[in-house]
C-alpha cells in the first residue's frame, strides 16, 4: 500500500476502529517503510587529500601518528553483544617497521564466546532483517561520514603503524577506500532490491523477495587492507544479513575501530560480532554450524582451499540447513606485458607502482614482467635508476618513504628465503635489490630478477613482497609469448596489463589473455581498481570473481523469493486440449 494511500485513509471517517487498529500496527508500518520509494544520494567516490608537507591534512595527521605512538600497545578487543568481552588469554603484534615494540595486544576468543557470537548474531536476525532498507542504508551511510570526518586520521594512523603503510597508501585504503565501500554498496544493494520482473499477464502481479540468507555470513578479512574488512561486512548486512566478522590477527586494532564506528553510527549490537583470536579455532566453530549460510573471504588461496574443503565436507554431512553462498577473492601472479610500440617512460612508472607500493603485499601487485628484446636496455636503464631512488622507512618516522616494512616474521622470514635461493640461481640474474634487513623491522628491499626462461619458477610462485621477475622475449615471438602469459602465473587469474600503442597488438593480447586475468588492464599498472568504477575479483585459483566494488558479489548474499498473486478466479481445471 503506498504512503499516498495511507494518508487517505487516515482522513478518511469510513473504516472501523478494528481496522484502523491492524492498518497501523508496529509490523505494517516496518512493511510499508520497506517497501516505500526512496532513492539514494548519488553515487561518488572520496577525494583524497594530497598531504603535501604543512598542508592541514597532514599536521593533523602527524598529530594522530603521534598520540597514537604514545598509547602503545594499544589494546584491541572482543565485541559482541554491544559490548566488550574479556578473554584469559591473549596474543601480541608487534609493530611492523619494529618488531621490538608491541603494536597491539588482542584477546583470543574461546569456544564458548563464539558460540555465544554466533548465538546473539543469530537472535538478532529476524529484526535486522524486518529493518526497512533505508534505515539499514542509513547506518552505512552515516558510518562513511565518520570515516571521512571525525576517525579519518585516527584509522589512517593505525593503517599506517599497524600494517606498515605510507600516508598515501593509508589515505586511499582506511579512509577513501573503506568510505567508498559503505557508500556504493548502499547503491549496489539498492540496485538489486530495484530489479523486479517486468514482464506478467493480464491479471496477475509477479514481484521478488530479497530475502537474506537463513542463518549467518562468516566474514573473513585480510591484512593488507583495512577497507576490505568493511566491504566483506557492510555488504551482507545491508541485505539484512547478520555477520560474524574474523579479522586478521596483523590487522585487528584498525578493524575494530571501523566496528567501533558502525556501532557509534547506529548499527544494532549483535547484527555484525567482532571476533578475534585464533584463526583455526574461529573456522572451525563457524563452518560446522548448522546456521551457517555464507562465506565472504579475501585471503591466500591455499587458506580458501582449506576452508572450501571444510564447507564441502560440512555439506556432504548435510551440517548445514541450505547450501552455504561462498564469495572469495584470493592470490595472485600478476603481469606487466610490454609490446614493443609501448611508451616505456610510461611502463616503467606503472611497473615500479604496481611492484612495489606497499610493498608488493597487494593482491594485485605485478610480480611478472614481459619486455620485448628490442625496448629491455631502454626498459631495465629507467627501471633500474627508478628503483634506486625508492627511499624506505619506518611509516610514522619516515613519512616521505614510498615503502615501508612487510607486515610480519613469517612474511619477512619467507620473502628472504626466496631471495637467497634467487642469489644463488645461475638461471636468474639480479637487477636490483636482493637484499633485507630485520635488525629493527622487517625490511625487504626492492628485488628485479631477470630469469632465462618463462617457464622459471619465479612466475609461477606467490612471493607477495616487493620481488619482481623479468623475461626478455624476442620481437618476433608476441603471438606465442601470449601463450606463455596465460600458461604462467601459478594457475591464478587475478589482475594482468597489457602496454602498447599499437592497437592491434592490444586487440590480440585482450583477445588471447581472456582468461588470463579477471581484471585487465590497458597501458595501466595491475593495482589500478577504484571501486564503483572498477569492480574487482579474478578466476582460475584466484577466487570465485563475484566483483567486489558491484552488486555481483552482494547478489550471492540474498536468497530471492518469486511471489506470483493472480487477481481472477480459477473456473475449471481442464485446459482447452483436454476436451
Amino acid at each position: 500500500m503506498s504512503s499516498t494511500s495511507l494518508l487517505s485513509m487516515r482522513s478518511s471517517r469510513v473504516f472501523s476502529p478494528r481496522l484502523r487498529s491492524n492498518l497501523f500496527k508496529p509490523s505494517i508500518q516496518i512493511r510499508t517503510k520497506a517497501t516505500a520509494p526512496f532513492r539514494l544520494p548519488d553515487p561518488r567516490n572520496e577525494p583524497n587529500p594530497l598531504y603535501k608537507r604543512g598542508s592541514e591534512e597532514r599536521i593533523k595527521l602527524e598529530e594522530a601518528l603521534v598520540k597514537l605512538r604514545a598509547q602503545l600497545p594499544v589494546q584491541s578487543d572482543i565485541i559482541y553483544d554491544g559490548k566488550v568481552q574479556k578473554s584469559a588469554q591473549s596474543w601480541d603484534q608487534p609493530l611492523p617497521a619494529e618488531h621490538a615494540t608491541v603494536f597491539t595486544n588482542y584477546p583470543l576468543a574461546t569456544r564458548e564466546q563464539i558460540k555465544d557470537a554466533i548465538k546473539g548474531a543469530l537472535e538478532a536476525k529476524k529484526d535486522w532483517e524486518e529493518t526497512p532498507f533505508v534505515d539499514r542504508a542509513a547506518i552505512f551511510l552515516k558510518a562513511a561520514e565518520l570515516v571521512t570526518g571525525k576517525y579519518r586520521h585516527e584509522l589512517i594512523a593505525a593503517t599506517m603503524l599497524g600494517q606498515g603503510k605510507n600516508i598515501w597508501q593509508g589515505e586511499i585504503d582506511a579512509a577513501a577506500e573503506l568510505a567508498d565501500f559503505f557508500r556504493l554498496n548502499c547503491n549496489y544493494a539498492a540496485e538489486i532490491l530495484e530489479k523486479q520482473p517486468t514482464r506478467g499477464s493480464d491479471g496477475m502481479w509477479s514481484r521478488l523477495d530479497y530475502r537474506p540468507l537463513e542463518g549467518f555470513v562468516y566474514a573473513i578479512s585480510p591484512f593488507n587492507f583495512t577497507a576490505i574488512g568493511g566491504n566483506l561486512i557492510s555488504g551482507p548486512a545491508l541485505l539484512g544479513n547478520v555477520v560474524i566478522w574474523k579479522p586478521s590477527p596483523s590487522n585487528v586494532y584498525a578493524s575494530s575501530i571501523v566496528y567501533k564506528i558502525l556501532l557509534e553510527a547506529g548499527l544494532p549490537p549483535n547484527v555484525i560480532q567482532f571476533v578475534t583470536g585464533d584463526p583455526e579455532t574461529i573456522n572451525d566453530i563457524a563452518l560446522s554450524h548448522r546456521d551457517f549460510a555464507g562465506l565472504n573471504f579475501i585471503g591466500s588461496s591455499d587458506v580458501f582451499r582449506s576452508l572450501y574443503s571444510k564447507i564441502g565436507e560440512g555439506v556432504g554431512k548435510k551440517t548445514y540447513r541450505e547450501f552455504p553462498r561462498v564469495v572469495a577473492e584470493t592470490s595472485g601472479k600478476n603481469f606487466h606485458l610490454v609490446h614493443p610500440s609501448a611508451d616505456i617512460p610510461s611502463a616503467v612508472n606503472h611497473t615500479i607502482r604496481g611492484s612495489f607500493e606497499y610493498q608488493g603485499q597487494k593482491c594485485s601487485a605485478t610480480s611478472r614482467l614481459y619486455l620485448p628484446e628490442s625496448r629491455a636496455e631502454e626498459f631495465f636503464t629507467l627501471l633500474k635508476a627508478g628503483v634506486k631512488d625508492i627511499t624506505i622507512g619506518n611509516p610514522d618516522k619516515n613519512l616521505e618513504a614510498f615503502m615501508g616494512p612487510v607486515i610480519h616474521r613469517r612474511s619477512f622470514d619467507k620473502i628472504k628465503s626466496i631471495i637467497d635461493d634467487c642469489n644463488n640461481d645461475p638461471s636468474l640474474k639480479l637487477i636490483a635489490g636482493g637484499t633485507t634487513d630485520d635488525s629493527v623491522g622487517f625490511y625487504v628491499h626492492p628485488t628485479v630478477y631477470q630469469v632465462d626462461s618463462a617457464d622459471h619458477k619465479l612466475f609461477n610462485e606467490e612471493i607477495f613482497g616487493p620481488v619482481l621477475s623479468v623475461y626478455v622475449y624476442p620481437d618476433a615471438e608476441w603471438s606465442s609469448t601470449l601463450k606463455k602469459v596465460d600458461q604462467a602465473g601459478g594457475g591464478f587469474a587475478l589482475t594482468g596489463a597489457v602496454f602498447a600503442q599499437d592497437r592491434r597488438a592490444i586487440r590480440e593480447a585482450e583477445d588471447a589473455l581472456r582468461y588470463s586475468a579477471g581484471n585487465f588492464y590497458i597501458n595501466c599498472k595491475t593495482t589500478a581498481a577504484l571501486i564503483g568504477q572498477q569492480s574487482f575479483g579474478g578466476a582460475r585459483a584466484s577466487g570465485t570473481n563475484d566483483k567486489a566494488g558491484s552488486s555481483d558479489s552482494l547478489r550471492r548474499f540474498t536468497s530471492p523469493r518469486l511471489i506470483k498473486e493472480e487477481f481472477f478466479p480459477q473456473h475449471g481445471y481442464t485446459y482447452p486440449s483436454n476436451h
